[in-house]
């Protein structure tokens, strides 16, 4: 059995966080997905393919997978820099504001 380990990215729908925290350690399909004839969906026999464990820590995640044989791959996430306002959004309807408010 293969998985990865890895960090979920934030959505691109929202500019929080939620989610990201954690590592997720997900199975690799084992077979290849088939269209079904009559209504067009796609499925798959394997049942791994749809398993997706949740750990608080890396270490947590790999020491699962080895303690229950699994072959998993480590993708290390890509770090970003916060974007988090000095004021915040409140800024934009202060009653002291220097420039002019326009839409």
């Amino acid at each position: 059995m293969r998985a990865r380990i890895y960090r979920p990215a934030k959505s691109a729908m929202s500019s929080g966080m939620a989610k990201t925290r954690e590592w997720v350690l997900e199975f690799a399909s084992e077979s290849p997905r088939q269209i079904d004839p009559l209504m067009g969906w796609t499925s798959s026999s394997d049942m791994n393919s749809q398993v997706r464990l949740h750990f608080d820590t890396l270490e947590a995640a790999k020491d699962y997978a080895a303690d229950h044989g699994i072959d998993a791959v480590v993708v290390q996430p890509k770090t970003r820099k916060p974007n988090i306002r000095p004021r915040g959004y409140g800024e934009n309807f202060a009653t002291n504001r220097r420039g002019q408010w326009t839409h």
